[in-house]
């Protein structure tokens, strides 16, 4: 558990995260794709996952839950990210077993204090 996953499918916003992150001093593994994600954390969890609700193949929702099911205690933290806002949205991520939700725009600085405060740095 050394690295950060970060699953989002628009290039720009994954760049982003992934430049904050690494210049922060995390390693960061990325993909687009939401089966690759689940399959990334299941096969070698990650520190923490960062997971964007809407993704080709599995959602944001649905990697947190299955995650979070089969690790069981030994699932990482999840801060889903999207840009729905409502709380109905934030309820769902709860309920998919989120332990932070991060909404769409966001500064780079609120992305790193969301991740280091899940991390207990």
């Amino acid at each position: 558990m050394t690295y950060i996953l970060v699953a989002e499918d628009d290039p720009h916003i994954q760049l982003l995260i992934q430049r904050k992150l690494e210049t922060a001093g995390y390693e960061v593994r990325t993909t687009p794709d939401g089966s690759e994600a689940l399959q990334m954390a299941l096969h070698e969890p990650p520190r923490i996952l960062l997971l964007d609700v809407m993704l080709p193949g599995r959602s944001g929702l649905e990697i947190c839950y299955e995650v979070k099911q089969t690790l069981g205690p030994k699932a990482p933290p999840v801060i889903v990210i999207s840009a729905r806002g409502q709380q109905s949205d934030v309820d769902a991520g709860e309920a998919a077993g989120a332990d932070d939700y991060l909404i769409k725009p966001f500064s780079p600085k609120d992305l790193l204090e969301h991740v280091q405060r899940i991390l207990g740095r």
